[in-house]
């Protein structure tokens, strides 16, 4: 399998995390950074072994064949456009886009140039929700009938460099952390029809406490606290809660009860999560031996994408299942602001599950 050339574009807090989770496979290799501040795509050259380029030159370059959008969220739509109009694959850091135009803008202009545009999260191709995809698919649970996702946190303030972004249109905790949620929902249970929600802006303001920008006043955009339902195509409803508003909490981060037993999955922010199944008539929760790889980080759908432009296949973190979950993260906020049930205006196929053990095949 040859080897596809990758460049970035935002060399921001992400990035070295790419850089670590590229480094683990063979059909990929990051050879080129570009940022808006130069200095910085400098530094993050030298220490990693890159060239430092403006964005136009990136693009320019006829050796890189992906692009991976690291820029802040309200940017991915016009970076991942220019990326496609410049003749390259796209893969874009979550979200895919802020709202739903800019989305279909990015998906219509890759299928028009006949290339991949790509999006996290990938963590579902981790060891974790592979794991519990294959236990549905075995049939271990029964039909999945219910699941609660729940991520409740006090916000980045205290420990982000630049936690002001967090707290701007495109991101809060649905649009940040909602999507390694809802993402691994559909890959476990398939698309979402319909949703419900009731949201609000619990502080109008955060004060910084990080080192770096201790005191600063950061103004609040969006809705730190939502709580919604989702109704599957298939009939089963899941509970989710994404809060930048909670100081601690006792609750798992995702349950799916199927009719014969129900399946802790960990952290769908994480490749390696441990599960946990109880059978109907029990009450021991027994851990299952992982059947997937855990030793993958962010990067394996970067690797994906490219055995898949090579293979002529589908790839696994598509704009599709991107644009879902944006989908359903906008039908959220609506019916929070509207006060009804919202249809989904998108469907999309459940994600093909890895084969065991590897990435590809």
């Amino acid at each position: 399998m040859d080897t596809l050339n990758v460049g970035i574009i935002g060399t921001g807090n992400i990035a070295p995390a790419y850089i670590e989770g590229c480094a683990g496979f063979d059909n990929i290799k990051i050879t080129a950074c570009a940022d808006i501040l130069a200095d910085r795509a400098g530094a993050f050259a030298a220490e990693h072994g890159l060239i430092a380029c403006s964005v136009d030159d990136l693009l320019a370059h006829d050796d890189i064949d992906i692009v991976v959008n690291l820029t802040i969220p309200a940017a991915h739509a016009e970076v991942s456009l220019q990326i496609i109009e410049a003749g390259k694959h796209a893969y874009c850091e979550k979200p895919l886009a802020i709202n739903r135009a800019d989305g279909l803008r990015v998906i219509e202009a890759a299928n028009a140039a006949g290339l991949r545009i790509g999006c996290a999260p990938d963590t579902f191709l981790g060891g974790g929700l592979q794991t519990a995809r294959k236990a549905i698919d075995d049939g271990l649970i029964g039909k999945p009938i219910a699941a609660t996702a729940v991520f409740m946190a006090h916000g980045p303030e205290s420990w982000h460099p630049n936690p002001g972004i967090f707290y701007q249109i495109g991101a809060g905790p649905l649009f940040d952390m909602g999507p390694y949620y809802l993402t691994a929902l559909v890959h476990l249970m398939g698309p979402v029809a319909r949703v419900s929600a009731s949201a609000g802006m619990s502080f109008p303001e955060r004060v910084a406490t990080s080192e770096a920008l201790m005191g600063a006043r950061l103004p609040v955009e969006v809705n730190t606290h939502i709580a919604g339902t989702l109704e599957f195509a298939s009939g089963a409803i899941a509970s989710v809660i994404t809060s930048f508003d909670i100081w601690g909490h006792h609750l798992p981060n995702m349950e799916i009860h199927g009719e014969d037993a129900s399946m802790s999955v960990g952290d769908p922010n994480h490749f390696h999560g441990a599960i946990h199944i109880v059978k109907g008539g029990s009450r021991e929760w027994v851990e299952m031996p992982h059947t997937h790889r855990t030793d993958i980080g962010r990067g394996a759908g970067v690797a994906d994408m490219a055995a898949a432009i090579q293979a002529g296949r589908p790839h696994r973190i598509s704009g599709e299942l991107a644009f879902h979950v944006l989908d359903i993260m906008c039908a959220l906020e609506e019916s929070a602001a509207q006060g009804r049930r919202i249809e989904l205006q998108s469907a999309v196929a459940q994600p093909e599950a890895l084969p065991v053990n590897v990435l590809d095949e």
